[in-house]
C-alpha cells in the first residue's frame, strides 16, 4: 500500500525524498535488526496523559528549518532546547526527523529525549511500517501520522502497530473530510493542522471549524500558527487538549521564555 501523491508541489517533493531515502534504509538496516533496538529501547513515556493535563499543554516542537521559512535556528542545539523547554513548563516534545527539508535527525530526537524526562513525539513523513519500529528502535514515545498522504487501509496498519509497540500516534488532519477518515481509523490523537500542506497557508480557523467533529473521547491538538497566550486560551475554550507550537519557539532568540509567555496569562489580565 502507497502514499497518495496528488497531494501538492512542495509535500509531492518531500514525499519523494523520503520514499527514496526509506527504501535505501531499509535496504542498509532490515526490519529484524530493528525489532533488536526496540527490544533495547528505553521504557516509554506516556504521551497521550502528558496531553491531557488540566492546563495549557503545549507540544514545543524543536524544528532547524521549515519549506516554507528555511532556516529558523542556527546553530541549533537540540539538548540545550529540550531542557530549557522543559523547564519554562512544555507538556512533551515534537522533534522533526526529516533530514532535507527540515534539517532534522533521529539522532536530535535521542539527544533531546536522554536531556529529559518528558515523552517526545517523532515528527516526519510516515507511511511505511518500518519507520514505526524505527521510532520505537530510537526511543520515540509516539509519532506523527498525516491523513492526506495515507491510504485508508495503510493508516489503520500504522495506527494499529503503533499501539502494538505502545505507541499511541498523532493523526493530523486538515479537511473535515480528513477527520472523518482518521476518526474511521480509530485515532485517539487528533492534530488539527492549521497549515494547508498543499499552499503552506495558515489559519487558526482550521481548528475552530473542525473541533465540533472531534469526539470528546479523543485528544484534540491544535497545530500550527499559534503565537499568543490568548490563542491557547480560546482553543482551550473551544474544546482542545493541547497546542502544538514549533515556528514561534524557534524563531524566538529566548525559546523558554517564549514558550513562558504562551501559558502564562499577560501582567494585568483579567
Amino acid at each position: 500500500m502507497s502514499a497518495q501523491t496528488n497531494t501538492g508541489a512542495v509535500l509531492d517533493r518531500i514525499l519523494e525524498a523520503r520514499r527514496a531515502e526509506v527504501d535505501h534504509r531499509k535496504r542498509v538496516l532490515p526490519e529484524t535488526a530493528l525489532r533488536y533496538g526496540v527490544k533495547a529501547a528505553t521504557p516509554l513515556r506516556n504521551f497521550s496523559a502528558a496531553l491531557c493535563r488540566d492546563t495549557l499543554n503545549v507540544l514545543a516542537e524543536l524544528k532547524p528549518a521549515s519549506p516554507s521559512r528555511g532556516v529558523l535556528r542556527d546553530p541549533f542545539d537540540p539538548v540545550a532546547l529540550a531542557e530549557t523547554l522543559e523547564s519554562a513548563g512544555a507538556s512533551a516534545l515534537s522533534v522533526l526527523t526529516e533530514g532535507e527539508f527540515f534539517r532534522g535527525s533521529l539522532k536530535n530526537l535521542r539527544d533531546a529525549r536522554k536531556s529529559i524526562q518528558l515523552p517526545v513525539l517523532r515528527k516526519d513523513f510516515i507511511f511505511d511500517p518500518w519507520q514505526v519500529w524505527e521510532t520505537r528502535a530510537n526511543d520515540g514515545d509516539s509519532f506523527l501520522l498525516i491523513v492526506s498522504v495515507l491510504e485508508d487501509a495503510l493508516l489503520c496498519d500504522l495506527i494499529a502497530l503503533g499501539r502494538e509497540l505502545g505507541m499511541e500516534p498523532l493523526v493530523e488532519v486538515h479537511t473535515a473530510e480528513e477527520l472523518d477518515r482518521a476518526l474511521a481509523a480509530g485515532a485517539r490523537i487528533v492534530g488539527v493542522n492549521n497549515r494547508n500542506l498543499k499552499t503552506l497557508t495558515v489559519s487558526v480557523e482550521a481548528s475552530f471549524e473542525l473541533i465540533g467533529g472531534i469526539p470528546d473521547d479523543c485528544i484534540a491538538v491544535s497545530e500550527s500558527g499559534l503565537r499568543t497566550h490568548d490563542d491557547l486560551v480560546k482553543l482551550r475554550a473551544a474544546g482542545f487538549d493541547a497546542f502544538l507550537v514549533g515556528t514561534h519557539l524557534m524563531l524566538s532568540p529566548d525559546p523558554a521564555a517564549a514558550l513562558s509567555a504562551l501559558l502564562i496569562s499577560p501582567p494585568g489580565t483579567p
